[in-house]
């Protein structure tokens, strides 16, 4: 078979740019069989594919186009005019994006990662709003088969019409690159961030990630205890008033590691995630978890993290009180957990999804 792969969303430094890259070295690490087609779009940063692309081995090639975004938004989302066949030549398997939803004659496979733009439309740029609205239109309508990372994500899916036998969920995983870091790293972090003793980590900054009743929980657990709360993500300045609150804003891949792995517990109390990956990201790096008892977040967490429940401040709070009197055995639990998940099973369980065209 034919297989093209849209990587359109692999330059721009996201979890979808993560499960992009890590599932196409998956496949073309595992699939001897088959001829990939790794297509791309984007104006400003067309040079940005030239280092994941050189970091695939396989039997692939690479068409890069220069499309802006916004361009292809209107023309296969919104017009829902021009096939992809029309650039990239008769395939027989198509996965799309999670941007844009060109129409093709090949068999249609998409991942829908999160519906966050429709359920927290306030939070999301009005654009990715728009987009994700219309390209969801067409993928109800044409697409053959939805990847999902979760049972919940398929049942916000059908809640919306979507066809269940259509969807197919197939975990996602952490890249090789989480696992503990040795002290003297975690150290030397510490001493350049300013960060003084012991510390909780929170990975996310927003409404969804329900950051203020993280940080009230916090506040209720600090008395007696030496402990500072860090958050990475998008800055707010609201958040650096709060005393033992540092606020990172974001940060990259390697300090990421470090800090889970020098951290006390990860305080994920999320809202809604479509799958959670910083719970299995954490786990790897032997940092416990705390996180909510809803969304995909306990299927995830498997048994092996505190769940609380992410509207009760005072739940967080014992949550976290819970976590740091347990910590050696949530450390085992999560360890045992995350290797469950691997790139490789994601693309087997990818590559039996295209063969259903067949």
């Amino acid at each position: 078979m034919k297989i093209a792969i849209d990587i359109s969303q692999v330059i721009y430094g996201t979890g979808v740019s993560r499960y992009t890259e890590n599932l196409v070295k998956a496949l073309l690490s595992i699939d001897k069989d088959n001829e990939y087609i790794l297509f791309g779009g984007s104006l400003r940063r067309i040079s940005n594919f030239q280092l994941p692309i050189s970091n695939f081995r396989g039997n692939f090639k690479s068409k890069i186009f220069p499309i802006p975004p916004r361009l292809a938004d209107v023309v296969w989302n919104r017009l829902h005019l021009f096939p992809i066949d029309y650039l990239i030549g008769k395939i027989d398997v198509f996965h799309s994006s999670d941007w844009t939803q060109p129409p093709s004659s090949a068999f249609k496979v998409t991942t829908v990662h999160d519906l966050s733009p429709i359920k927290f439309p306030k939070e999301t740029p009005q654009v990715v709003v728009s987009a994700h609205t219309a390209r969801l239109e067409w993928v109800k309508k044409e697409v053959d088969r939805i990847i999902v990372p979760s049972d919940s994500t398929k049942e916000d899916l059908v809640s919306l019409g979507f066809e269940g036998e259509k969807i197919r969920v197939i975990s996602e995983a952490p890249s090789g690159n989480f696992k503990k870091q040795d002290e003297g790293k975690i150290a030397d972090l510490k001493k350049k961030l300013n960060i003084h003793g012991k510390y909780l980590l929170g990975v996310g900054v927003s409404e969804r990630k329900n950051t203020k009743r993280a940080v009230a929980a916090f506040e209720r657990v600090r008395p007696g205890e030496d402990l500072t709360l860090v958050l990475v993500g998008r800055f707010q300045s609201w958040v650096e008033g709060t005393r033992g609150v540092r606020a990172l804003g974001h940060i990259d891949e390697e300090t990421l590691i470090t800090l889970y792995s020098g951290a006390q517990a990860l305080v994920y109390p999320s809202l809604y995630e479509g799958f959670g990956l910083p719970i299995l990201e954490a786990f790897a790096c032997e940092c416990p978890v705390v996180t909510s008892n809803v969304s995909s977040m306990p299927q995830v967490a498997g048994g092996s993290a505190v769940l609380v429940d992410p509207l009760d401040v005072n739940s967080i709070a014992e949550g976290i009180k819970g976590v740091l009197k347990d910590r050696k055995r949530l450390i085992s639990k999560g360890l045992r957990r995350v290797k469950e998940f691997s790139w490789e099973k994601t693309a087997r369980d990818t590559l039996r999804v295209y063969k259903e065209a067949s």
